[in-house]
């Protein structure tokens, strides 16, 4: 089955678009257009693109100071990751990262550099994870 309709249109520089309900309408510099959609269509404006990733660990934290990322994850010293443009990091909690841009390439990449820092482990599951990230765990050593 083709997934063409779940991709977003690129729009030009000088044409805007405008949803109200199931009605499109277009502007541009060659004119107007508008368009019904039928009610099985759900159309809405794309925002751009959002990771989410989630700290799990006793003292591991993260925070955005100026355009760096500071990430203490257990190790000796705390990590600096350089924010790339055209990204915005926000932590609205000390274990919660938001990665947000308009490429997605981009904003994947960055939470997966993130991530690698120090992903998540299979005994307790401390870490940098994905927010739907299911970490299998393992059982511990029996004595």
């Amino acid at each position: 089955m083709s997934r063409i309709g779940k991709k977003a249109v690129a729009m030009p520089q000088g044409v805007t678009a405008n949803v109200e309900g199931q009605t499109v309408t277009i502007k541009g510099p060659k004119g107007a257009l508008q368009v019904v959609v039928h009610d099985d269509v759900a159309v809405k404006m794309t925002k751009g693109f959002e990771e989410k990733l989630e700290i799990n660990g006793v003292g591991f934290r993260a925070a955005v100071q100026g355009k760096a990322l500071n990430l203490q994850l257990g190790f000796s010293h705390d990590i600096h990751y350089a924010i790339p443009q055209g990204i915005t990091i926000a932590t609205p909690k000390p274990t919660e990262i938001i990665v947000t841009g308009i490429d997605k390439q981009q904003v994947g990449q960055v939470a997966a550099e993130i991530r690698g820092f120090r992903s998540p482990e299979p005994y307790k599951g401390k870490g940098v994870k994905y927010v739907n990230e299911y970490i299998f765990r393992k059982e511990g050593k029996k004595k």
